[in-house]
């Protein structure tokens, strides 16, 4: 089952046009994210947060509409996102795409991303989408499919330590059963040779970041 999260970060015109384009299974909106299904025409299934980023208003509306509510108190231990991706996976949701988890506070971007790195939510295939952006996780024992444009950049990041036997098919600089280390650079802009490439590794954890071509910049 294919879930998707809309959260309060900055929502582009292509993600938009992802959210209109995707036909997903059950739709969540992490508190202010629900604005954008009020912009969009959208009813989520779900609109789950503590609500400091959405007005009375905005929530009746969309009561109104057939959307149902999970409130959470403003004191609380988990961000908005964090609460819906365990609703999604209190959906049995085996897929989740995240939309607008990224934004101008870096604190919450930074966390946002490594929220999916959580071993509870290790059996879910997240996806975080930004502006032709993708950021995944590759896990030990699996195969992770890239899909882009050959010259896209693929990195990989290594997450908790060093990423064992990593090997790739499908990128420029191949590796072949090698070690990426923790902290260290060497996984940082590979190139996308074809439309799809194909990340293993046997031990850690990998963050992996698709960039398309056309905002392809070193820093």
């Amino acid at each position: 089952m294919l879930s998707i999260i809309l959260a309060n970060g900055v929502l582009t015109g292509g993600d938009r046009e992802t959210i209109r384009t995707t036909p997903a299974d059950f739709l969540i909106a992490a508190d202010g994210g629900a604005r954008y299904c009020l912009e969009l025409g959208l009813v989520p299934q779900l609109v789950i947060g503590d609500f400091d980023s959405l007005s009375a208003d905005e929530l009746e509306n969309l009561i109104s509409q057939g959307a149902r509510v999970e409130r959470h108190p403003v004191d609380k231990d988990e961000t908005d996102l964090e609460l819906a991706l365990r609703a999604a996976k209190r959906q049995k949701a085996d897929e989740v795409i995240v939309l607008g988890a990224l934004g101008e506070r870096w604190d919450m971007s930074l966390a946002n991303v490594l929220l999916i790195a959580h071993p509870e939510f290790r059996r879910l295939r997240v996806r975080m989408l930004a502006d032709g952006q993708q950021v995944m996780l590759v896990q030990p024992g699996a195969s992770c499919v890239l899909t882009g444009s050959p010259g896209d950049t693929v990195s990989l990041l290594p997450l908790r330590g060093n990423a064992h036997g990593v090997k790739t098919d499908g990128l420029k600089y191949s590796l072949g059963e090698e070690t990426l280390e923790f902290g260290y650079t060497r996984g940082i802009s590979n190139v996308l040779l074809g439309e799809t490439a194909r990340i293993t590794l046997d031990s850690g954890l990998l963050l992996c970041v698709l960039v398309p071509l056309e905002r392809k910049r070193e820093v």
